[in-house]
């Protein structure tokens, strides 16, 4: 498998030692069980002859070219946070990697972006009209900007046609293992083993729902009020007179920022309450059910369970 890893100025260190680390550590283990060649031709290159990543250290890339490379893997950039990303999608080199995109795709290479990697590639607009995953706190971000993207930005790592996107930073190693995957399930379980990475297929239970809300007037005032009503059962019209505007805008204000209904949003908001009192106090799971807005513990675990993949005495244990 011939991989070309694109490295943008400022790409972020970890995410890309992380993409490399993984195909290296495979070809390695490949090796020792005897296989007869590398089974990752993997190349680090660059759009200008000087890459430099966020934290200043300097990249050993080659160009850029034509090579038929089967994946083209682009790393996150450095930027974290809107204001930034903003800023950085607007240079001339981000723009010269759509373009870039665009020509390797349509020469047939199929494309892997992580994180932020996600954005640069969703600038290409060779991601409308498929799946999509993105750093969570970003998603309302990506949303504005690429509404013609299907983003699910609770997912680790999504596969739609011949794009692969994942999550935030740690997600680059579960992209270099999808992609050890594609060669050999055996060998990526066992790199997997070597370097310890547990399977992640949800950013569900990373997600801190009230920053998502903070990036809209509306949502933050929804965010606020739902929280202050958790233990009594959700009314959208109730919602939407205390917050003076129509049960409609709401619904639509909360859809295009973060892609859930206002119901949805609550529940991540009671998830969220319901794990902190499970890990900070001794109520028992009843108690705690009735106190986030549900009846019983039967729902309240069942809505972990979904949401999280984990029970009440894992959710206890790691705390």
């Amino acid at each position: 498998m011939k991989i070309d890893v694109l490295a943008l100025g400022g790409v972020f260190d970890t995410g890309l030692a992380a993409v490399l680390d993984t195909l290296s550590t495979a070809n390695e283990l490949a090796a020792a069980q005897g296989w007869p060649a590398p089974p990752f031709d993997v190349r680090l290159v660059g759009l200008r002859r000087r890459v430099q990543t966020a934290l200043g250290l300097q990249v050993p890339v080659q160009s850029a070219d034509d090579r038929a490379a089967d994946w083209l893997v682009l790393p996150a950039i450095g930027a974290k946070m809107p204001p930034g990303l903003v800023a950085a999608l607007a240079t001339r080199e981000v723009q010269e990697a759509a373009v870039h995109l665009r020509e390797r795709h349509a020469a047939g290479s199929r494309i892997a972006a992580a994180c932020i990697g996600g954005f640069v590639l969703a600038e290409s607009g060779l991601l409308d009209g498929h799946e999509a995953t993105v750093s969570w706190w970003l998603g309302p971000l990506f949303r504005e900007r690429y509404p013609a993207v299907r983003l699910d930005e609770s997912r680790m790592l999504v596969a739609s046609g011949d794009f692969i996107t994942t999550g935030a930073a740690i997600a680059h190693m579960d992209l270099g293992l999808w992609l050890v995957r594609q060669a050999s399930p055996e060998l990526a379980a066992v790199t997997a083993r070597y370097l310890i990475v547990d399977p992640r297929p949800s950013q569900a239970p990373y997600v801190i729902p009230d920053h998502l809300a903070h990036s809209d007037p509306l949502v933050s005032r929804f965010e606020r009020w739902a929280r202050e009503h958790l233990a009594e059962g959700f009314s959208l019209d109730a919602a939407a007179d205390a917050l003076a505007t129509s049960p409609r805008t709401l619904q639509r204000r909360l859809e295009a920022v973060l892609g859930k209904s206002p119901l949805a949003y609550v529940q991540d908001l009671r998830v969220q309450r319901a794990v902190h009192l499970l890990q900070t106090s001794r109520s028992d799971v009843e108690a705690i059910a009735a106190q986030v807005g549900y009846a019983d513990a039967v729902t309240l675990r069942a809505l972990l369970r979904k949401k999280l993949g984990r029970g009440v005495r894992e959710l206890r244990t790691r705390a």
